[in-house]
């Protein structure tokens, strides 16, 4: 299976503030265009503002594309198409991170686009599968199946024969997926979802885990540790994991769709699926990490994650219990773009990295950018945090300093 070669045999301390590691790759001049791209993001208003302008303009069809792929496109995108990202892909090789090509294509809703996606995916496939510098590959459901059929799987409402066939198709396509991932030895991550469709997706994630998880773990499911009931989930499935035989794939994340779920759950006037406060959130992801490392012979995982304390956590767990840095069950992942403070100095240390690479078409891409536009404004800190670290990097380089 293809790995990032283990670069370490002893343990390394860990510096999220070494900036002349983080942010080595970058020139002077990226790192400017950095600078004051996060500097405008962390604006909230601003980000609003651009947001609805952008929005607007590709409406109008006013010629805003080259502008976006020079700005918001090149931050945090790999390009167009897999060929596009193949600098993206060296670049992160030479700081010893992988990528995980992530086809971000969203808003289609046709058998047509399904079908065509699924191609796009196993193309992803087939260039994990040449090299080393792809430890992973990415889907979501959606992306190959109408949400609405989804959810009323999930419900249990009563299918029309036309939707039966659809849904079959549905699970068609993930083993397509997943098979073809395990042809090739590659992991395939399924993106975890909103709450109202994650039960369906979790029932094809363990039927393929089942299928294909035996000899090595192909499958990943992932678990957002912001709902409540996500780290008992996660104990549940490992525990039907070792008794059916098959190794688990947790891909570990707090989450992506707090205003969404909340919303729902008060108009539908039922429990609020998500912890009341980010503590209990926090909580649930490190005990979820300890979890996983105690139970490794049956689990792999992917922190996917920004939060410093919870990699540190993870970190110092695993030299508490004597594990390599370069263990293949034990990944850390984010995205491009940002955290490459987490990123950069994991891998240095010897440790298993791995960068979220969107790519697609600039116009379909937008709801992507448009949501890290809106976290990188929502988390607290977060654009603020990552301003400051490319502040102090480029006063370090100004003053000569090695560190």
């Amino acid at each position: 299976m293809p790995t990032i070669v283990q670069r370490a045999t002893t343990t390394k301390s860990v510096s999220f503030e070494d900036t002349s590691i983080a942010f080595s790759s970058q020139s002077n001049g990226k790192l400017l265009r950095t600078y004051w791209l996060f500097a405008l993001m962390n604006q909230g208003w601003l980000v609003n503002l651009g947001t609805f302008f952008i929005k607007l303009a590709f409406k109008l069809q006013l010629p805003v594309k080259k502008l976006i792929k020079s700005t918001i496109f090149e931050q945090f995108c790999g390009g167009e198409t897999i060929r596009d990202c193949e600098k993206t892909i060296q670049k992160l090789h030479n700081g010893h991170v992988g990528t995980i090509l992530d086809y971000s294509v969203e808003g289609e809703d046709s058998e047509s686009s399904f079908d065509a996606t699924v191609l796009e995916i196993l193309r992803t496939i087939e260039r994990a599968s040449e090299s080393n510098d792809i430890p992973f590959s990415v889907f979501k459901v959606t992306g190959i199946a109408s949400t609405e059929l989804l959810e009323k799987v999930q419900i249990g409402d009563s299918l029309t024969d036309e939707e039966k066939e659809a849904y079959e198709r549905v699970r068609q396509r993930v083993d397509t997926l997943c098979r073809r991932a395990s042809e090739r030895n590659v992991r395939i991550f399924i993106d975890a979802e909103e709450s109202w469709i994650q039960d369906t997706i979790d029932t094809l994630a363990y039927e393929m885990m089942d299928r294909y998880n035996h000899q090595n773990c192909i499958v990943y499911n992932t678990y957002q540790l912001y709902r409540s009931d996500s780290f008992a989930n996660l104990k549940k499935s490992v525990e039907t994991a070792r008794s059916k035989g098959y190794l688990l794939g947790a891909k570990l994340v707090r989450g992506a769709y707090i205003e969404k779920e909340r919303i729902r759950a008060h108009e539908g006037e039922y429990l609020d699926p998500i912890h009341h406060t980010k503590q209990e959130t926090d909580r649930d992801f490190n005990q979820a990490v300890e979890f996983c490392l105690v139970n490794r012979e049956v689990v792999s995982m992917c922190l996917g994650t920004h939060n410093e304390y919870s990699c540190q956590y993870c970190i110092n767990r695993m030299q508490e219990l004597r594990v390599a840095p370069g263990d293949a069950h034990i990944w850390f992942a984010q995205l491009l773009g940002m955290s490459d403070n987490i990123s950069y100095n994991l891998a240095h240390a010897g440790y298993n990295v791995a960068k979220y690479v969107p790519y697609g078409p600039v116009e379909a891409v937008m709801p992507y950018l448009f949501r890290r536009a809106a976290e990188n404004k929502s988390i607290a800190g977060q654009s603020s945090r990552e301003f400051l670290l490319v502040k102090n990097e480029l006063q370090r380089r100004k003053s000569g300093r090695n560190k």
